[in-house]
């Protein structure tokens, strides 16, 4: 059986492009996803970062799950701090209730942004993250506790079946969190690189909840593939050099193919490329699955979600389509059954 993978869209604004087009290349790719059999479509939640579009992830859901048939749609993830946990019960309640079965709510508790932008955004204490969390999953169930401030408040419109929610991280404190919880863990592998013992650590301790009876591990990994190995390091030499922009604390829109081409870089810069490729898998679709593959073993995933960043949408979406193909064709024993056997 294939692992299942889904794709993680944070809606790069790319060279030439505007952020409405952004925001409408994520809607095309989300219904080529749903076509060609990915198993969730996640968007993700940025503010005030003039190369990725995607601040409002629960409007995009709502969108996508319109425009698709079956495929799971997501947040990767609501960034729970900046919000009112009853709110955010009642946005997703009502995304349940337009399409029952197919919603999943990932929240998190980066910042998404600067400091600056938190202040604007009235952004709560981090150290409240457990509570809001209690409070956003009580509401979602109707089981907020009797003694609860809040306990006479429904989030509406009620239901029968409710999102599933899964808790992001990039972090061992994200992982102790969801095994805590009894949370499905999606760990961040594309802001974090390799993390087994996270992973692994949330597997053995994990404790049952009313909203999974077992652990579950999907692994966020970033990719570029291409029809060959070097096409796909030409693809990867856009992301490289934005990424050398987010380190010097810059917030610049993608580069171009041509500029990253002419680009004169340092020993220091090449050194921090080789660093952050870490987390960042190019090559050819076979050769981008193995890798995957590979990546997933090591963490005990179960699933893999794809975030792919290249230097224009027909590019991107190629990628997809390559690693859709590659993937169907795949055998792997996942995490869960290899524990069971």
């Amino acid at each position: 059986m294939s692992i299942p993978i889904g794709v993680l869209d944070q809606s790069p604004v790319l060279a030439g492009a505007d952020a409405a087009q952004a925001v409408h290349a994520t809607l095309a790719l989300a219904r080529a996803a749903d076509r060609w059999d990915y198993a969730r479509y996640w968007v993700a939640e940025h503010h005030a970062m003039r190369g990725l579009a995607d601040a409002a992830p629960e409007i995009l859901v709502a969108r996508i799950a319109a425009e698709t048939q079956r495929i799971r749609v997501g947040t990767g993830g609501v960034l729970l701090p900046h919000y009112s946990a009853l709110k955010v019960a009642e946005q997703f309640r009502m995304l349940e209730t337009l399409t029952p079965g197919r919603i999943d709510l990932g929240v998190g508790r980066a910042p998404g942004g600067t400091t600056l932008v938190s202040a604007a955004l009235g952004t709560r204490e981090v150290r409240d993250f457990p509570r809001q969390l209690d409070d956003l999953r009580g509401y979602l169930r109707a089981t907020i506790p009797t003694e609860h401030r809040f306990a006479s408040l429904p989030a509406m419109p009620a239901g029968p079946s409710a999102p599933e929610v899964w808790l992001l991280g990039s972090s061992d404190y994200s992982a102790a969190l969801a095994a805590e919880a009894g949370l499905p863990y999606a760990f961040a592998h594309f802001i974090s690189g390799d993390a087994q013992a996270e992973t692994r650590f949330y597997r053995r301790n994990f404790v049952p909840s009313a909203d999974r009876s077992a652990p579950r591990v999907l692994l966020a990994v970033g990719a570029i593939a291409a029809e060959t190995a070097d096409e796909a390091e030409e693809l990867a030499a856009v992301i490289d050099l934005w990424r050398l922009g987010l380190h010097r604390g810059g917030n610049r829109a993608f580069p171009t193919l041509a500029q990253a081409r002419a680009y004169s870089y340092t020993e220091h810069e090449r050194e921090q490329i080789r660093y952050d490729r870490r987390r960042l898998t190019v090559g050819s679709a076979q050769g981008v699955r193995d890798r995957l593959e590979a990546l997933a073993l090591s963490h005990e995933a179960d699933e893999l979600m794809v975030v792919t960043i290249a230097p224009d949408y027909a590019s991107r979406m190629r990628s997809y389509e390559l690693l859709a193909g590659a993937f169907a064709t795949a055998t792997f024993t996942r995490a869960s059954e290899r524990v069971a056997g």
